[in-house]
């Protein structure tokens, strides 16, 4: 170690860039209140799932930017989307939840 250095380096990052990417693409997508209630819609739908047509009036939102914060949550891997006739509805990825507790664990 040099005699002006301060301590010695703390080494290679350990997480690599694309894995540093998909944990913060996961933590973007949790980062929006609007985002945050449609996961707690959807988690507490009875039959397990939610059409889109019932998720724009409990946030006030239109329609389009309702499938706009969809469409993160679900690029992100929290929910999965299944398209029936016009409608897509939505539900939980299983685990997505308890992995995305993780990915701060794991650090």
């Amino acid at each position: 170690m040099a005699p002006d250095a301060c301590c010695e380096p703390a080494g290679m990052p350990s997480l690599d860039a694309y894995e540093a990417q998909f944990r913060a693409s996961v933590f973007k997508a949790l980062a929006d209140p609007n985002r945050l209630r449609l996961l707690s819609i959807v988690k507490g739908a009875e039959a397990g799932e939610a059409c889109v047509c019932d998720l724009t009036e409990p946030l006030d939102l239109g329609q389009p930017t309702v499938s706009h914060h969809l469409k993160i949550l679900v690029d992100a891997g929290l929910l999965h989307r299944e398209k029936r006739g016009t409608w897509a509805y939505y539900s939980m990825v299983p685990g997505a939840l308890e992995r995305t507790a993780g990915l701060l664990e794991s650090l």
